[in-house]
Order: structure tokens, then sequence, then C-alpha cells
């Protein structure tokens, strides 16, 4: 099992940043993704950015340029940090671990954190 906490959420104005960051314990080996998505109200849950192990990330169109995720495989944490905030990145923001043992692939999630963003 791996365990996931996120930290780093709150309320801010537009324009200004905010750094999420996601711990994880437990069986971190073979971890082979983290990432953060989000989840507005009466929306479906959407990914923002994601990392893989050798280091290649993507993201979503609407936080390219804003968004940067960054993973130390070493401490087992995964940051976002967030610039130029717009009220639309409004969300709950969940961690999220895929580890690969053999064939099986698990996927495990954090509790989420608010963030919101006013205009």
């Amino acid at each position: 099992q791996v365990r996931l906490v996120e930290s780093g959420g709150g309320l801010v104005q537009a324009g200004g940043s905010l750094r999420l960051s996601c711990a994880a314990s437990g069986t971190t080996s073979s971890i082979y993704a983290m990432a953060w998505h989000r989840q507005a109200p009466g929306k479906q849950r959407e990914l923002v950015a994601r990392v893989i192990s050798g280091g290649s990330t993507n993201y979503a169109d609407s936080v390219k340029g804003r968004f940067t995720i960054s993973r130390d495989n070493a401490k087992n944490t995964v940051d976002l940090q967030m610039n130029s905030l717009k009220p639309e990145d409004t969300a709950v923001y969940y961690c999220n671990a895929d580890r690969i043992t053999g064939s099986i692939w698990s996927h495990y999630w954090g509790q989420g954190t608010q963030v919101t963003v006013s205009s």
C-alpha cells in the first residue's frame, strides 16, 4: 500500500501562486508515475500534471506555462508549483501515484486539498 498526504492548498487571489506538496509513504518502491489531478464542483476529475520515474512530464493545456510539477524520487515527494492562478483553477487537488509490480498496476490517491482562487 501507498499512502499519499497532500499539503499546501488554500485561498489566493487571482494572479497569485501556491505550491502543493504530496508525500508518499509505505510501499513506495516501483512507483512509476506521480501526478496531480483536480476536481471542480460539478465537473469530472481531470489530470493537471504528471511526472514519470524517468522525469518526463505532461500537463493539461489549461495549465501549461503556469504550473510546474517536480518529483523527488529520494524523498518520494511530488510538488506542484502553481503561478498566475485563475479563478477557474479553483478545485480540490488530488495527488495520485501509479505503481507497477510485475504486470500489475496499482493506483493510489490522496485525500485532496482545496485550492480557491478569488477574482
